[in-house]
Order: structure tokens, then sequence, then C-alpha cells
């Protein structure tokens, strides 16, 4: 869900050979999702193998993260811990969302509706424990890293960001900018061409760069005040102000020292604490216990649990891997950090 301030910040569009030997840390739930959501059938059935487990996900670590790879990104995949308590309500009304998107789904695909399938199929998208597990097994497997975050994958990247270990956040929401991460790279995995919503033409998704500091200067704010946004506007910890967007919330926020000034000028008294709310993107929970290396991936097993186990095309994995494992054996590149690994 994240944060709704994408239409107030300068997007800068980029080539994916922008982060040639850059270590990125990537914000692995919202990307598995992004999968899940995207990595589908023609009557919006997800990838499964046979035996009806699904394996969007496994499709999408696989060959997008490989594309990635082979263009000299180092991706580190960072994992959620445990949801903070603030987020159940928002976890409830997704759980809504996917049931009655997936009874929808049903109801398209028994009148061969492909569209409205395909729209609530991708809503319906549900990511289990044992997705992420796996997720995670196959990163391992593939020579990259894996980060366990103690909650939000976000904050644990604006963290290793703020510390020089990654450059910055791979992400589709903007949630990583509210935690402090100085760079988000948006539609890093998903670039391409998308349809648009209810419309029968598509149009190019592309790679952009969003700086922290960049917009914080353009907009005349701190980061303070970009998170009293993202609490007006609404973000996973609380509900939105009544009849406030983005716009705004940036001129309250630029009127306004004190969120109480806010509060007394919209006559809107939340039902949560907001000063709880600033604290969880301002101090934000990470740990320092990883380590981030990278090694050559594991043919055999990669094949093992792609092919063997999850009905993968034998040729096709093979190809990646020759290729991947061709980048890993790299010496002397022209990237910022030399050869891979």
């Amino acid at each position: 869900m994240g944060t709704a301030i994408g239409d107030i910040l300068n997007k800068e569009e980029i080539s994916l050979d922008f982060l040639d030997g850059r270590l990125v840390g990537v914000d692995s739930f919202n990307i598995l999702y992004q999968f899940l959501s995207s990595i589908r059938g023609r009557d919006g059935s997800p990838l499964m193998d046979s035996r009806g487990r699904v394996t969007s996900h496994l499709t999408g670590i696989l060959y997008r993260t490989a594309n990635l790879i082979e263009r000299g990104i180092k991706p580190v995949f960072v994992f959620d811990g445990k949801p903070h308590k603030l987020k159940a309500e928002t976890r409830e009304k997704r759980r809504a969302i996917r049931t009655s998107a997936e009874k929808k789904f049903k109801e398209a695909k028994e009148k061969g509706d492909e569209e409205a399938a395909r729209k609530f199929g991708r809503q319906s998208s549900k990511l289990t424990g044992e997705m992420i597990e796996e997720a995670k097994k196959l990163v391992g497997m593939m020579g990259l890293p894996v980060v366990q975050a103690p909650s939000e994958g976000e904050a644990q990247v604006a963290s290793m960001v703020e510390k020089g270990a990654l450059y910055g956040c791979v992400s589709q929401d903007f949630d990583a900018l509210l935690f402090g991460s100085t760079l988000l790279f948006r539609n890093i995995t998903v670039s391409g061409k998308r349809k648009a919503p209810g419309k029968n033409y598509y149009y190019d998704v592309k790679p952009e760069k969003i700086d922290l500091q960049k917009n914080l200067r353009e907009l005349g704010i701190d980061r303070k005040k970009l998170v009293w946004m993202g609490i007006l506007v609404g973000t996973d910890f609380n509900k939105k102000f009544p009849k406030i967007g983005a716009k705004t919330a940036l001129k309250l926020v630029q009127e306004f020292d004190l969120f109480e000034g806010i509060v007394k000028k919209t006559g809107h008294r939340p039902e949560f604490d907001y000063n709880e709310i600033e604290e969880i993107f301002l101090k934000p929970e990470s740990t320092e216990d990883y380590k981030i290396g990278f090694g050559k991936p594991d043919r055999g097993k990669i094949l093992e649990f792609m092919v063997e186990e999850h009905d993968f095309s034998k040729e096709r994995v093979e190809s990646v891997l020759d290729r991947l494992s061709e980048r890993a054996e790299e010496k002397g590149t022209q990237s910022r950090l030399g050869h891979w690994g």
C-alpha cells in the first residue's frame, strides 16, 4: 500500500546502467508482491508447477534478478521481520481486499472475461510464509546476500544506506524515503510495457531515481515534515486525514512547525498517536547483524530446486545459469567495483 506522496516528488528517469557496480537494497516483500501481481497467465492465474504451487515469485527472482546482475547491479535482498503492532489494521484491510478480489477473479474466469480476470487476479496476490522461505532459498543459491530485518524491510535498507553499506533502496513504495533512504529506485524489476487500468492502451514503465535530499530542498521541508505528510495522507501505520491529498498535505506542513497546529487547522483529531507514527519513521528499527557477500550461483542446487522440484524448463534455467556464471567469472570489467564477488 505505502504512502501516496508520489505526485509531489521529483523523479529522474534513469537507465539500469546508472546502477552498474552499485550495491542496492531490495525491499524483498514489495518486489515479491510485484512478481506475484505481474507474472501471470493470460487469464490472470499465477504461474504454477504440476502440484499446483505458485511459482510466479520464483520466476521473477531467477529471471529478472539475472537481468539486473548482467547489468552489473549487485542486489542485496532485505526481508521484513515481525510487523509493527500498528500495522494490524492495514494487514486486515489488505486481506479483505484480497478475499474480495479472489471471489471476483473466479467469477470473471467463469464468465470468460479475461480483462477482469487479469485485473482481479493481480489484486488477489498473496505472499505466504512458504513463498518467502522459497525466495530466500533461491536468492542464497544464486550467490546473493539475504538480510533479515527485525521489522520493516525498508527501515533496514534505509539504515544500511545511511551507514554506507548500500547505495540506495529498490522498491515501488515511497515509504523508504520516510524511513530515511537517501536514494529510492523504482521500476527496476518491473520496467517495460504496462496496460493502463481499465483502458485499452499500454504505456512505458521506465526505471527512475528519487533523491531524498533534492526533493526536500525543492519542497522546502525537512524529513520530519515529509513524515508528517505521510501521516496526513496515510501510512501503513495510520489512517489518513479526511479529504487531504499530497498537495494539500504539503501546504499544511509548509505552514506549520508543530503538528498540533495542523490538527487544529484541519479540525480533525486523529484516533492514533501521531508522535508514535513519527518515531517509527524517524527512529526506524534495524539491525547491524548482517553480512554482505556475493558468490557464484550453485548450479546443481538451482537446477534441482527449479527444474526437478518446480517444473521449470531445464533449457531456460541452464541458459540463465550460463549467463550468471559468465558474469561471476568476469575479471577487470569496467564496473565501479570490479569483478563480481
